[in-house]
């Protein structure tokens, strides 16, 4: 006789679903579909930049062999796997770049010189790319400080994307025309919400559809200390025509979104996407998440909620932690003592801010936990120290480097009690006891 099946753990569930819903976010099929049937006449010179670059210059030197003359991959350190024939491969910084970034981007603004209209350069880009793909106006260490005002002070993506373009040799554009003559053929892994080209790794081969005025709002709105020559680097105007530049976006958080519900719904949850847009501070999308759940604690079946995009964090603290640590913290409060509840949040490339860990999970006993320990949580989030009280809990996800970058996805799961599912319509006269 064979023994009972032991039900599966909310805890179990999650960790299938990330794996297994990032796993299907590989680039190497998406680079290989762009590249089948395409010609290139002349010389084709390779330039992988991003969270996600080892991987896709892997599968295009897989499909293309010989074709490709020389490459440069620059990703994050602890991203590379290896070498590839015929690429020099740096690793640089992430969230500020280093000197291997700018190592690595000089090497590739070396290898498109002198080219003619003949050759093709085939630009892999992945998110990240405004970080490891560096060749600053001005010096390196100004560019950080300036990059760390803008990650301290909660200004979105788009915003930092902005400044940082201008201070730059190779964003806004202007790789793109170091290029010329030359075609370039961008395959994009987007990790911004909308896919804005210009935003993605801040537009190295894209035209630059934000303006100086735009900038100099920025740097009024956040009150950002600038030294004389980023002051003048804001001043000019980025690139606005790039007619040999051809764009292919393969993968973005819509389809981590649609593969994180197929598989939450192969587990037997209904899915109700969210958003794939979610773009705020990372307590208030995780306790809003955790609102949710306790409207539908009484739901009659398994439910998943699912929110994919990028939040931000205002940090004030000197703890350790990342956007989706964060963002599972603020949850467990909110979800303190409902049972069969858990959220987690994860990010799609493995790292969750400076951390060894992918995002965060909590469930209804994490709160608890946490008393029990003499850690308050409110106190822990003030101190931007999500990773140690997760930690504390088992409740950090660790996945290692994966290979893909399409942003962040959270998830709320709630198991069914077999009740009716809560709505806001009210009791009928005849319904009510």
């Amino acid at each position: 006789m064979s023994g009972a099946v032991e039900p599966r753990t909310l805890r179990e569930d999650a960790e299938r679903i990330i794996h297994r819903a990032i796993g299907r976010m590989q680039p190497d099929e998406a680079v290989r579909l762009a590249l089948a049937g395409r010609e290139f006449p002349g010389r084709v010179l390779a330039i992988a930049a991003g969270k996600a670059a080892w991987q896709m210059a892997e599968a295009a030197a897989g499909c293309m062999g010989d074709r490709i003359e020389a490459g440069v991959v620059i990703t994050k350190e602890g991203h590379a796997k290896g070498g590839i024939p015929k690429f020099r491969i740096y690793e640089g910084g992430h969230p500020l770049p280093n000197e291997g970034s700018v190592r690595g981007t000089q090497a590739a603004m070396e290898l498109v010189e002198n080219l003619t209209e003949k050759d093709t350069v085939l630009f892999l880009l992945s998110g990240g790319g405004s970080s490891l793909f560096e060749k600053p106006r001005i010096s390196l260490e100004e560019l950080q400080d300036i990059t760390q005002q803008l990650l301290f002070c909660r200004a979105d993506i788009v915003e930092i994307n902005i400044i940082r373009k201008r201070l730059s040799q190779v964003k806004g554009g202007r790789f793109g025309k170091l290029c010329e003559p030359a075609h370039v053929l961008s395959i994009i892994l987007s990790d911004v919400l909308g896919d804005s080209l210009d935003m993605i790794a801040s537009g190295p081969a894209c035209v630059d559809v934000s303006t100086r005025e735009d900038a100099e709002r920025i740097v009024r709105k956040y009150g950002l200390k600038l030294g004389k020559e980023a002051k003048a680097c804001l001043r000019e105007e980025t690139v606005k025509e790039l007619p040999y530049v051809t764009s292919l976006v393969t993968g973005s958080v819509k389809e981590l979104c649609k593969a994180v519900c197929e598989e939450c719904e192969a587990l037997g949850y209904m899915p109700v996407l969210l958003t794939d847009a979610l773009c705020c501070e990372a307590r208030e999308a995780g306790s809003f998440l955790a609102s949710i759940l306790r409207t539908h604690r009484n739901t009659q079946r398994d439910l998943a909620f699912l929110a994919g995009g990028e939040t931000v964090v205002k940090v004030c603290g000197s703890g350790k932690g990342g956007r989706n640590q964060e963002l599972a913290l603020a949850a467990a409060a909110g979800i303190d003592g409902l049972e069969g509840t858990a959220v987690f949040s994860v990010g799609s490339d493995g790292t969750d801010g400076p951390t060894d860990a992918a995002g965060g999970y909590v469930d209804g006993r994490t709160a608890e936990q946490l008393r029990g320990q003499g850690i308050d949580i409110d106190w822990v989030l003030a101190e931007n120290d999500a990773y140690h009280a997760l930690e504390r809990t088992g409740g950090l996800i660790v996945t290692g480097p994966t290979g893909t970058n399409v942003n962040d996805v959270a998830v709320g799961l709630l198991k069914g009690r077999g009740q009716e599912l809560h709505c806001s319509r009210p009791l009928a006269p005849k319904e009510k006891k």
